[in-house]
């Protein structure tokens, strides 16, 4: 079964095609708050579908830009001693952003492009677009003139002339057509969008960001333009697959369509994938609005691996919510894969697997998991799926270590690569399957831990039993208490 994905442009589920390498660009992030769990919705996805196209086979040239230059950016200069500049308040975001990758277990794109290192490639592209008749002048701004392009507002299925404006209000009188965007701005970041983007009292000395020189004066670039300039400077003018968040489609989207078509002549994407937005609290989760919950106090009280579980509990295409019902389930979820795969490298490991101990039932679960695993991948990344056919294995492999030994050797030996295989590499969980001397001396500290409070148990002392369970708890031991006495595991 070949990969099938939902093309936002022709409205509807299509074969994946690719000639040779994938290039998949991602629009990133603008760098001026920290990272919350909506951004992280996209990078997930966009992680995943990186690793399925490895899977399939494919090499994956992966880019994912930083928009360091912004409005918001510049109206939080000052907010801190050390944030004099626009520079410096992206910098500080854009570490930000890079930390909540790495601790999401996010594969590196090849490169993290920013716009303040591509000015003169954003800057060639708008006099290509002014030189073709495409893009006006008009006091030191340039503008894209959207009744030049034929096929524009196909994207978001939209009518040129039903358009509303866009843009700022101050822009309206320089532009020739209402729905006409800015390439390049003159000046630098106005007053009016310093105070309503600022999180702090600016007082008279309203910031105005950087700007650069160029062939109509000094000014900054456009928003839409800088995606353009950077896929195309580092993945070529055709990408095989573009990825954002939905709320990109129109006019973010649309306008990269046209100015990159308009300055090329190629086709720009070959596959448009947007991802539904996250909510919280029932609004879209958004750090303007202030109902976001960063990624590292998120990483913090979840787990990645809970997280990532979270994240595969809904389609790419559909909006998410983020509810205490959703995370329990992905904890539930998480705690069940992960139970799975420990006992299966414990039996797998022990002396009681055999080579020659076949249990068929566990061998046919194996094969059937990675079956149903890749048709619900190629089935438009149906991730739910995918995670539904690695829980069946998790009851396969629960069965055959809960019967008496001995072992089949071979057949764990399966299950253990399928969980990690398409679990780890696919979905991006972390499996701990290995353990070193720390960890056995932890597990003798626990043991002796659980011996005291077995004995305050037996003594009548329960409250002081609990405490010792709730410690070992808050330090990451989970305690189990069964007919055979307790037993743990690290979370």
């Amino acid at each position: 079964m070949s990969l099938v994905v939902t093309d936002t442009l022709e409205d509807e589920r299509v074969e994946f095609t690719a000639d040779g390498d994938v290039t998949l660009y991602v629009c990133g992030l603008t760098v001026s708050d920290d990272p919350h769990l909506g951004h992280a919705r996209l990078w997930f996805h966009a992680d995943v579908l990186h690793r399925w196209l490895d899977h399939l086979g494919y090499d994956v040239r992966h880019v994912e830009n930083v928009t360091d230059v912004n409005e918001k950016i510049a109206a939080r200069v000052g907010e801190r001693d050390d944030w004099n500049e626009e520079r410096d308040v992206a910098e500080a975001f854009t570490a930000s952003t890079f930390g909540a990758m790495r601790g999401l277990n996010l594969l590196r794109a090849e490169v993290y492009p920013r716009v303040t290192e591509h000015v003169p490639e954003i800057v060639d592209l708008v006099e290509t677009l002014v030189e073709k008749g495409y893009a006006y002048e008009s006091n030191g701004s340039v503008y894209f003139d959207v009744t030049t392009f034929d096929d524009y507002g196909e994207l978001s299925n939209q009518d040129v002339e039903e358009l509303e404006a866009q843009g700022e209000p101050d822009e309206r009188s320089e532009k020739r057509h209402p729905a006409d965007f800015a390439l390049w701005k003159a000046g630098g970041v106005s007053e009016a969008a310093a105070r309503e983007h600022a999180k702090h009292d600016h007082g008279e000395a309203v910031p105005e960001g950087e700007t650069w020189e160029s062939p109509w004066g000094e000014g900054r670039p456009g928003w839409h333009v800088e995606c353009s300039a950077m896929s195309t400077t580092h993945l070529g003018e055709t990408l095989d697959v573009h990825m954002g968040g939905r709320d990109l489609v129109f006019p973010h989207h649309e306008n990269e369509i046209a100015q990159s078509e308009a300055a090329t002549g190629e086709e720009f994407v070959r596959h448009w994938l947007h991802v539904g937005l996250l909510a919280m609290e029932g609004e879209k989760m958004s750090s303007s609005i202030g109902n976001f919950w960063t990624v590292p106090d998120a990483l913090d009280e979840l787990g990645v691996n809970v997280i990532r579980t979270f994240y595969a509990g809904a389609a790419y295409r559909s909006e998410q919510a983020l509810t205490e019902e959703a995370i329990a389930e992905a904890e539930e979820r998480w705690d069940r894969l992960s139970r799975a795969h420990e006992r299966a490298v414990d039996a797998l490991d022990s002396v009681d697997a055999y080579a020659k101990t076949v249990d068929e039932e566990l061998r046919q679960a194996v094969a059937d998991a990675r079956a149903d695993f890749e048709a619900a991948m190629n089935d438009d990344l149906n991730l739910r799926e995918a995670t539904a056919a690695l829980l069946a294995l998790t009851d396969a492999v629960n069965r055959h270590v809960d019967a008496e030994p001995p072992y089949d050797y071979r057949g764990l030996r399966e299950a253990v690569e399928v969980f990690e295989e398409l679990g780890g590499g696919v979905l991006g969980l972390q499996f701990e399957s290995t353990t070193d001397g720390d960890v056995d001396l932890a597990g003798d500290v626990v043991e002796l831990v659980l011996d005291v409070r077995e004995a305050e148990r037996e003594a009548g002392n329960y409250e002081r039993a609990d405490e010792l369970r709730d410690a070992l708890r808050d330090v990451g031991v989970e305690i189990e208490d069964g007919p055979d006495g307790a037993s743990y595991r690290f979370e």
